[in-house]
């Protein structure tokens, strides 16, 4: 079982299973929904996933994407976008334990601010890799 959960502890999630994919986003949504330079996240399917403390927020950032939120300390706590249906995606930075987080690829590349330095050997693309 991975386990998660928020700044204050009240929020919190957990999954059975392998996620689907892990990644780093630089999309323009992500970075100010977080205030980072880049974003982290692990996708898992939601059969595989609930959420085990209180529910969080949900902030839908446009008619297709729904952002949910620790309710009282305001961690970001997952994203679901409908054209990834049956998953959800979590930031890897509220894992239990973050250093398990192994991406796998980058996304959104294109729009990598430009003072930030990446220097790994990881597959970037330039948009959704979907």
């Amino acid at each position: 079982m991975t386990k998660g959960h928020c700044l204050c502890g009240v929020t919190s999630w957990e999954y059975s299973g392998d996620e689907t994919w892990a990644c780093f986003c630089h999309c323009d949504d992500c970075r100010r929904n977080c205030a980072a330079p880049v974003t982290a996240f692990i996708g898992v399917q939601l059969t595989n996933f609930k959420w085990t403390g209180k529910t969080p927020k949900v902030y839908r950032s446009s008619k297709a994407v729904q952002r949910h939120f620790c309710e009282t300390c305001g961690t970001p706590m997952a994203f679901q976008a409908e054209h990834y249906v049956g998953e959800i995606h979590l930031y890897a930075a509220s894992l239990d334990n973050p250093q398990d987080f192994k991406p796998e690829f980058h996304v959104h590349y294109d729009d990598k601010l430009d003072w930030l330095h990446i220097r790994d050997d990881l597959p970037k693309y330039p948009h959704s890799k979907t």
